[in-house]
């Protein structure tokens, strides 16, 4: 449905009121104390300890009382945890660290430590809690997307404002959005103006200018003015259903560290029990120590010798790294990318629509010897109107921006696999491909070549333009020629420009000691213009699909790690085998987004540094984290032989390393890079 050039669309519109209320964007939830205590299972462990110290106090005036309240007080705070090492230990036939916790505070129980193992239950749940709830939060910025989906648009129908579901929503509706309101569906400005939020989608901090034709998202907030909508895109197929989709797959991938670790600590529990049986067992014969030391010394070393921190040492970090990587506007599927994006040697790019916008500019339009180039420029985009190429709109776009005068035109045709054929005022035009030049003359069959004297001059004119088609060839610019009957009368030069951030984000890539490359199917001319203004590496030109494939192969095997940015299906092959495949989010394909690992939801490439570096830190505060908790279980273990080690500052020594390290991770949410 063309809304543009729709009589009948404008009057409807015209009839619209402004009686409807806008509707309120929801906000997604903060981090603040009251959000804190709705979180159930810090409720829990809060009422732990509080059972506890009314436990403790009791017991100086009633010890079956206090008994009652420490029994209470180990159900509120234990039993998320017991019941996930219970499943645990039915379901997978493992054991974990909570069920070794909850054996822990037992045993303490059962030698007559209540207190002890009260304490241990409420800094373990307590612990649990926070950590539960931090790795929520540090997904925030990416699930709060969810909560940012309008439900219902304002559909214009004969005049009318109706109200209907966006599932609702077809290609062509005209849809209404009011100041403040959410976007409902992805599409292009029909009337109006406003300032557009689009920090859910591409990140961006400040609000961006709107107004008619230009592209619009589902889940950006529009500012002040009223905007008319034309749909461009079903409910599921927007930029924001595939942000969910992204956000699903972000929050069930694994990264390998973390697959190990859990692998690792099924082992490691079963070492610990073992371990524990065994000193219960031998340390009366072989210490000499009496069984109520014994007992206790095994409680400790059961809790001190957990892998509490040693587990969380990594998916705090990773989901922190993802979240802040969605806030400026980098999408990654999974912890495991992130991973990977941390041994990054080479970033290798797509050029057109990556390293370049993709769409072709007017760079020169040269009119022949006697021609006002104004006049020429017109005739030339009338003839243009009439096509759909991408180098025939840039031609339009070119003239309306200069505000040349179009022509009336008529018998306008396409001429197949080569350009567009019309007539102005009765004269025949043509426009196309520079190929022509590549013949000793031109139109040799036309009656105005029969004489020598005329092909002499074709010849004269076809040398002249050859001369400036090679110039700007040589400078990776498409060149198109303007034929007025048989004779040529101007050259027009397209280009794809690159993107104004390419050369800072290759010079950024470099200073980390990454080397660029780029592959492209341009011809090596066009590809070496663009690779020594964008600064890059290496170039790969003349490729097809499958010649990225082999060259992302080949330089994985030469450097190691690859990361490859692209936007088109034909890059999806690619994308695929490389190291972490980036997407371009605004401009990339469905294909594209599919296959890729992470995706640029603002098509900004300069962000690819800053994800390196990040990735770089989550691996370093991984590392720092797993030599601070192995160093705090060894040197607490060594401490309860060496000298002993009360039961209460075991639990605190323990329990205090885990959330170390689980706020070590979190501080990747403040990063700025």
């Amino acid at each position: 449905m063309q809304w543009i050039q729709s009589q009948t669309t404008t009057e409807r519109i015209s009839t619209i009121e402004n009686g409807a209320d806008p509707r309120e964007p929801r906000q997604p939830g903060k981090w603040d104390i009251r959000s804190l205590l709705s979180n159930a299972e810090v409720v829990a462990a809060l009422g732990s300890g509080l059972l506890m110290l009314v436990a403790w106090l009791t017991s100086q005036w009633s010890e079956p009382l206090s008994v009652v309240l420490y029994v209470i007080s180990y159900a509120v705070g234990g039993w998320v945890k017991a019941k996930e090492g219970v499943e645990t230990l039915l379901k997978e036939r493992d054991l974990d660290v909570n069920l070794l916790m909850i054996a822990a505070a037992m045993g303490a129980a059962a030698i007559g430590y209540w207190n002890e193992g009260a304490m241990l239950i409420f800094i373990f749940a307590l612990s649990g809690a926070l950590e539960s709830y931090t790795m929520e939060r540090s997904r925030k910025d990416i699930s709060s997307l969810m909560e940012l989906q309008p439900e219902t648009a304002l559909r214009i129908e004969k005049g009318e404002m109706v109200s209907v579901s966006i599932n609702k929503l077809e290609i062509g509706d005209l849809i209404l959005v009011k100041p403040g309101e959410l976007i409902p569906a992805d599409g292009k400005i029909y009337r109006g103006s406003s300032s557009v939020n689009q920090a859910s989608i591409t990140g961006e901090s400040v609000p961006v200018d709107k107004a008619i034709g230009d592209e619009v998202f589902t889940g950006t907030l529009n500012g002040e003015g009223v905007l008319y909508i034309e749909v461009t895109q079903s409910a599921e197929s927007t930029l924001f259903a595939k942000i969910i989709k992204l956000v699903e797959e972000a929050e069930n991938e694994v990264p390998e560290s973390q697959r190990f670790i859990k692998r690792f600590e099924s082992i490691y529990a079963r070492v610990v029990v073992i371990a524990t049986a065994a000193l219960i067992v031998l340390a009366t014969p072989v210490l000499g120590w009496d069984w109520d030391t014994t007992f206790y010394k095994a409680m400790v070393f059961l809790v001190v010798a957990s892998p509490c921190a040693l587990v969380s040492s990594i998916m705090p970090a990773m989901l922190s790294a993802i979240s802040n990587r969605a806030r400026k506007g980098v999408l990654f599927k999974g912890g495991a990318h992130i991973e990977n994006m941390a041994r990054t040697a080479v970033v290798a790019f797509d050029k057109t629509g990556t390293l370049t916008l993709g769409t072709p500019v007017v760079t020169d339009f040269i009119a022949g010897e006697g021609w006002d180039r104004h006049e020429l420029l017109g005739i030339s985009a009338s003839i243009e109107r009439m096509s759909k190429h991408p180098l025939a709109l840039a031609i339009v776009q070119s003239a309306e921006k200069e505000g040349a005068e179009l022509q009336q035109v008529e018998n306008g045709q396409s001429i197949t696999g080569w350009g567009m054929q019309a007539e102005v005022e009765g004269i025949t035009w043509k426009i196309g491909k520079s190929d022509i030049l590549d013949h000793p003359t031109i139109n040799q069959h036309s009656g105005a070549a029969s004489a020598q004297q005329e092909l002499s001059a074709l010849e004269e004119n076809r040398q002249h333009w050859l001369s400036i088609r090679n110039t700007l060839e040589s400078e990776g610019k498409t060149v198109s020629v303007i034929l007025k009957g048989d004779r040529i009368v101007g050259m027009i030069a397209l280009q794809d420009a690159v993107r104004p951030q390419a050369a800072m984000a290759v010079k950024r890539l470099q200073q980390l000691g990454i080397k660029v490359a780029m592959l492209t199917g341009d011809r090596k001319a066009t590809a070496d213009v663009i690779a020594k203004e964008s600064g890059v590496d290496m170039v790969f030109s003349d490729l097809l699909p499958e010649d990225k494939v082999t060259h992302i192969k080949e330089l994985r095997a030469r450097y190691g790690h690859v990361v490859m940015v692209g936007d088109g299906v034909n890059d999806a092959p690619a994308l695929a085998t490389a190291t972490v495949g980036i997407g371009m989010g605004v401009s990339g394909s469905g294909t594209a987004l599919e296959v890729a690992d992470a995706v640029l939801m603002n098509d900004n490439i300069d962000e690819i540094a800053g994800t390196v570096k990040v990735a770089r830190r989550v691996q370093r505060i991984v590392k720092q984290n797993m030599i601070f908790a192995i160093t705090m279980i060894l040197t607490l273990i060594a401490a309860n032989f060496i000298q002993g080690v009360a039961l209460p500052l075991g639990v605190i020594g323990h329990e205090g390393s885990t959330i170390l390290v689980i706020l070590n991770g979190l501080r990747l949410l403040r990063s700025s890079h």
